[in-house]
């Protein structure tokens, strides 16, 4: 009689590595499938944290062309600090404080929504100030909210 050798498994063992290989290969297959097709898309738009004039620049004011609003085509916000405190013009208009800005957004919103806004801000205008504006041109309605940025010559 042969006597069985210790080294060949017999018995149960065996069927479970065959059954585990297949099922491995099908969780492997649906989570590359689930990764491929999830859509990857951005949650926000990345605002820049810093408006600087560009290189060669002696001063943006002289540099930039604000556009003249005529029909509602361009809406301007322009911000500027003096003694320490903004001041808010839209479309030229010196208004006093940032609710006056919403006001006026707001009624300019009932009549139309489709004129850009282009914000511009100081080169010390703090943060702050641009994103109040910025929110304030949002919530009002418009979908197109620029910046003004000043260009090199």
């Amino acid at each position: 009689m042969k006597k069985p050798s210790q080294y060949v498994q017999t018995g149960p063992a065996t069927d479970i590595d065959s059954a585990m290989t297949p099922m491995i290969d099908v969780v492997f297959l649906l989570l590359v499938f689930f990764v491929w097709t999830a859509s990857f898309a951005v949650v926000e738009q990345v605002m820049p944290s810093q408006l600087s004039q560009a290189a060669g620049a002696d001063d943006p004011l002289e540099q930039v062309d604000v556009p003249e609003p005529a029909d509602l085509d361009n809406l301007v916000i322009r911000i500027k600090v003096e003694e320490g405190s903004p001041r808010w013009f839209v479309s030229d208009q010196p208004l006093a404080d940032l609710a006056a800005v919403k006001q006026q957004l707001t009624t300019i919103a009932d009549i139309s929504t489709d004129a850009p806004v282009i914000l511009y801000p100081d080169q010390e205008v703090p943060l702050e100030h641009i994103v109040n504006a910025w929110d304030a041109a949002k919530l009002s309605g418009f979908a197109k909210v620029q910046f003004a940025v000043s260009g090199g010559k």
